[in-house]
């Protein structure tokens, strides 16, 4: 089984910038894909950016955070990373850590293609 654990959230104002950590503890072909995903209070769980570990420029993002979030990978360390910057209130969420294999040779943004999560991590961001 694959564990994996976040770290790195908090409180911040907004404007302001957190950067997120994922350590997988193992990397295997079930974990080719990785994301970040975070679910707000009543809301559902939603893909926020994910990469192919196997390519650095496959990497896709939510629209909501495009030019503000930046998804990272050190493979030797088997850690995943999240750039949280411009942070706003609606950034409020728990943030999670998922990986999974890839499908079809593509790795996606739903939440359910993943296999392996991680406890998550609060995100709190004030105005």
């Amino acid at each position: 089984q694959v564990q994996v654990v976040e770290s790195g959230g908090g409180s911040v104002q907004a404007g302001g910038s957190l950067r997120l950590s994922c350590t997988l503890s193992e990397y295997t072909y079930r974990t080719a894909c990785m994301g970040w995903f975070r679910q707000a209070p009543g809301k559902e769980r939603e893909g926020v950016a994910r990469v192919e570990s196997d390519s650095s420029t496959d990497i896709l993002y939510a629209d909501s955070v495009k030019g503000r979030f930046t998804i990272s990978q050190d493979m030797a360390k088997n850690t995943l990373y999240l750039q949280m910057d411009s942070l706003t209130p609606d950034d409020t969420a728990m943030y999670y850590c998922a990986a999974g294999p890839t499908r079809g040779r593509r790795c996606y943004s739903k939440p359910h293609f993943y296999e392996y999560w991680g406890q998550g991590t609060q995100v709190n961001v004030s105005s």
